[in-house]
């Protein structure tokens, strides 16, 4: 591993890459300590203690831990990623965002353009419902979390919210364009990994204090060792369709007769059934934390609190429908089929056209069902590790399969670096795939 950083840093292109995408990684946790104007972070971080389980603490993991110290990037990347997930489901039901997709480049930049516009727009109208939430936070001793309130503290937190927001994706652009990886998941991973420290330093004090028996905690990290090696075997397995393309004949020369294959990944959807799946199911006990004189509100809030049965039950069977129903958002069969009667292909033993989209279709139906059951046990994994074998730490869900995919893109982009100037890549047999 030595001797591959070293190869990196002898490269000078990728040399300046990775320093620059450090650089700006940097540029980021040094923003998550700056705090917006007129509020109290203590009283905000003792409200957020005990707000993990809701929508809150799943919008602070993606906010890298900003909303809870309500930092200037307190809205992290997640509007960008929302106005993301709107356009790509526009796609899917609007004849003109679906024209734009098949469009090429100049419809990529369209896209790209409509989805900076709604990521400002999201981020005004999230930050206004924050600064209007911090005005009315209170905290233990009943101190209030906004020093003064009123409509100039409003404008002041949507303008620096906002601005911190549109930052944000610049910095995740420039990092895309100019550095290594894909520079919005680099900014969310580099959040997630921000908490690493902190949970192993709670581990340690819990061995030293005798909370956590030495052969206990052997036990968890083999299985943090299993599950993300089983996350990784998931994200890059495939199942690769032949396809045969026909020779043509124009004028003198041959065009065609190449074979080749449709890679279909087994997790295509990604994290985002799991994103979907826990806005749902935590919008309950997020409600009922608000509403806390209703009987019917706690008695819901407490069925789906996590580690109870029924929680894990209805959020693995959200998470599987969730599976399905964005890869068929984002692979259409039917549009592949198309593309390769067009291209000349065919896939050996199937006809071409109708046939071949079903074909396609079947297979992708039975492929995604382990990747979404996969999806399902990662998701529901911190939950029996904490309430069953009292981790001291969360291990598991979103952040994990954020991490782990990030950092495959990341090395699969350095290698293909090194490869591409006659250097080995990280692996001496095969070849390191993403999770695209």
């Amino acid at each position: 591993m030595i001797s591959k950083l070293q190869e990196i840093f002898s490269i000078p292109e990728l040399k300046r890459r990775v320093l620059f995408t450090l650089a700006l990684l940097i540029v980021y946790r040094i923003g998550g300590h700056i705090t917006t104007p007129g509020v109290d972070p203590t009283v905000l971080t003792a409200f957020f203690q005990g707000k993990q389980g809701t929508i809150l603490g799943l919008y602070d993991l993606f906010a890298g831990g900003n909303l809870e110290k309500a930092t200037i990037f307190a809205l992290g990347i997640m509007p960008y990623i929302s106005a993301s997930i709107i356009l790509q489901l526009f796609q899917a039901v609007i004849p003109y965002f679906e024209k734009l997709a098949k469009e090429g480049e100049e419809g990529r930049k369209k896209i790209t353009q409509y989805t900076r516009y709604g990521t400002v727009v999201l981020s005004a109208i999230q930050a206004t419902g924050i600064a209007i939430f911090l005005e009315s936070m209170t905290g233990p001793g009943g101190e209030p979390a906004v020093i003064n309130a009123g409509w100039g503290f409003r404008l002041i937190t949507v303008l620096t919210l906002t601005s911190g927001t549109v930052f944000v994706m610049w910095l995740g652009e420039q990092i895309s364009e100019r550095g290594i990886g894909n520079g919005i998941s680099l900014i969310i991973t580099i959040g997630i990994i921000a908490r690493y420290p902190t949970d192993t330093l709670n581990t340690w004090r819990a061995v030293s204090i005798g909370q956590m028996s030495p052969f206990k905690l052997l036990i968890l990290l083999a299985i943090m060792v299993a599950v993300v090696a089983g996350i990784i075997f998931v994200t890059q397995g495939q199942r690769r369709i032949p396809v045969q393309y026909a020779k043509r004949v124009v004028g003198r020369k041959i065009y065609g007769g190449q074979a080749s294959h449709i890679p279909l990944g087994v997790n295509i959807a990604g994290v985002i059934p799991i994103i979907f799946a826990q806005s749902i199911i935590m919008f309950p006990g997020t409600i009922a934390a608000f509403f806390k004189d209703f009987t019917i509100m706690q008695s819901i809030a407490l069925i789906l609190t996590p580690g109870h049965i029924v929680h894990m039950v209805l959020y693995s069977v959200i998470i599987v429908f969730f599976a399905y129903f964005y890869t068929a958002i984002v692979l259409n069969p039917v549009d592949v089929a198309e593309n390769m009667k067009k291209s000349g292909g065919f896939i050996p033993g199937i006809r071409p056209g109708k046939r071949t989209a079903e074909f396609i279709d079947r297979v992708l139906t039975r492929i995604t069902l382990p990747g979404a059951i996969f999806l399902a046990f990662i998701a529901v994994l911190p939950d029996v590790l904490i309430t069953k074998a009292n981790a001291p730490f969360y291990f598991g869900g979103t952040g994990l399969l954020i991490v782990v995919g990030v950092v495959l893109d990341t090395l699969r982009q350095l290698e293909s670096h090194l490869l591409m100037r006659h250097y080995e890549g990280f692996t001496k047999h095969g070849r390191l795939r993403g999770r695209r």
